[in-house]
């Protein structure tokens, strides 16, 4: 696997089976957020880039073997990029964790979902039927359904979990048999550059996988409204969502959006009627809000508590949060790491700023820490903050903040606890922790949001279905419906006896 020295020699985009770099000959540093010093450098495409990737994959499905080639061949070569990930298991986690901030842990935990993604669509698509066959009512009819690739595909992926997010989409777009050109974030571009040699190595025909490095108003946008691309698939922000969705639309190409959450994590007091009850929704609460330095679409950011324990519940989880080690994530007892880059850090202080003037009571943390060995200066860190006694009409509360910061609001009763979790524009996750089996069915049928974990939060299963209701998007990732995102459905009715129907004179 290629070093960030190597990145720079060969370029990082990749168009047609070649390594080269940008048409401009720019090109971008990429920073380690832990100290903001830059330890790659990879080129930075525009427009010109994105066309030649493009051009490449039509060339790849109109005239190249991989749309026909055999399911099984197919699916071997999922099998063979997913045990090359875990070959490099290691490199691979420490690159995301530098790339992205994240913990060392992380980072592997993260290459092992990527392994279990490439896995999954493999074996999916390899124990299909051929078709569906559909009963005409006549002897001399054939009629089948049949699923076909839907082409060039533009994948518009995340800097939160770069590769993970990725591996989403082009797993089972090349399951399907599609070809695509992938736009990885331009601050953490780097893991999914590694995944394209990887792919290669496996063996996969030139110009089915091209990667375009740059940022998103060029090449994304570029991407989305280029008529010889037939799907896009976006995870990010609303705002760039819907730009996506408006460049996408004229000419009415098929698209996934994965956007935004603000994720309601509902604590009945019947939960903590124990010490290990109460033990475990504590800390799976700072494992909902605070995994990730809070950088996660489907974070625990709202804190939905019971009145009855909010006050003995706040105290521990503030007393916990301010315990939080900080650091570098390679570094030993470091639980977080720091947000990606300043202009995040900004956002995220201006988001505690306006909630301490909105009348919320601060619990833990809300500023940055102070530097040390572990945690440089120049770095982009900032405490894990608790925020007590919010209510929705706050900003914090509203709007997806996108970094460790929890706010906790409280109910009393069963339809309470329901109306605050749904009031919200998303609708991606949610939680609910109870000790009675009847509420915690309840109360999860009852929510408007696109996955939902009862006594748990975070995990997630490749054979279920991704994504969220409202404004957290359209369309699916994971499971076979993710599998259907990636393709387009083809009837095929034959007549074995044709006959003249004689409908006009003649």
């Amino acid at each position: 696997m290629a070093d960030s020295t190597e990145l720079q020699v060969r370029g990082t985009i990749h168009a047609g089976g070649e390594w080269r770099a940008a048409v401009s000959g720019a090109a971008r540093e990429i920073l380690d957020p832990v100290d903001a010093l830059p330890f790659a450098l990879v080129a930075e495409g525009d427009e010109k880039d994105a066309d030649l990737a493009v051009a490449a994959a039509r060339r790849a499905f109109d005239e190249g073997p991989w749309p026909h080639t055999p399911v099984a061949e197919r699916a071997a070569l999922l099998r063979r990029v997913a045990g090359l990930l875990l070959r490099d298991r290691e490199e691979l986690g420490l690159l995301e964790s530098r790339d992205a901030g994240k913990t060392a842990e992380e980072g592997r935990v993260d290459i092992d979902c990527v392994a279990d993604a490439f896995r999954y669509f493999a074996d999916l698509v390899a124990g299909e039927a051929p078709g569906r066959v559909v009963d005409a009512g006549s002897p001399d009819i054939h009629s089948v359904v049949v699923h076909e690739p839907v082409g060039v595909c533009a994948l518009i992926t995340p800097w939160n979990y770069p590769l993970l997010q990725a591996s989403w989409k082009i797993a089972p777009a090349l399951a399907a048999g599609n070809t695509f050109v992938v736009k990885p974030s331009e601050i953490t571009p780097l893991t999914t550059v590694a995944l394209i040699g990887l792919l290669t190595e496996a063996g996969l025909p030139a110009g089915v996988a091209n990667i375009v490095t740059g940022p998103g108003h060029t090449v994304g946008a570029r991407l989305a409204e280029h008529p010889d691309v037939d799907l896009v698939s976006f995870t990010g922000g609303l705002v760039s969502g819907t730009k996506v969705a408006q460049a996408a639309a004229p000419s009415v190409k098929k698209v996934a959006l994965e956007l935004g959450g603000k994720n309601p994590n509902v604590v009945f007091a019947d939960a903590c009627a124990t010490d290990e009850g109460f033990d475990t929704a504590v800390d799976q609460a700072l494992n909902a809000a605070f995994i990730h330095s809070g950088q996660v679409c489907s974070a625990g950011a709202r804190l939905i508590v019971e009145e009855s324990v909010r006050d003995r519940f706040v105290a521990e989880l503030a007393r916990r949060a301010e315990r939080i080690k900080l650091g570098r994530g390679t570094a030993d007892g470091v639980e977080c790491g720091p947000l990606v880059s300043e202009q995040q850090r900004a956002k995220v202080e201006a988001y505690v700023e306006s909630a301490l003037k909105e009348g919320a009571v601060l619990r833990s943390g809300g500023k940055r820490p102070e530097p040390s060995a572990e945690r440089p200066e120049a770095g982009y860190f900032f405490e894990p903050t608790v925020l007590d006694r919010c209510h929705r009409e706050m900003r914090v509360v509203r709007e997806e903040v996108f970094g460790p910061v929890l706010t906790v609001e409280t109910f009393r009763t069963e339809d309470e606890a329901v109306a605050l979790a749904n009031d919200t524009e998303y609708g991606l996750a949610g939680a609910v922790w109870t000790a009675d089996a009847g509420r915690a069915r309840r109360v999860a049928g009852r929510l408007r949001h696109g996955t939902v974990w009862i006594n748990d939060f975070h995990p997630y299963l490749p054979q279920a279905e991704w994504g969220g209701f409202g404004r957290s998007g359209v369309g699916r990732e994971l499971g076979p419906a993710g599998l259907a995102e990636y393709r387009e459905t083809k009837h095929i009715y034959q007549n074995l006896a044709p006959k003249p129907v004689r409908w006009f004179a003649g």
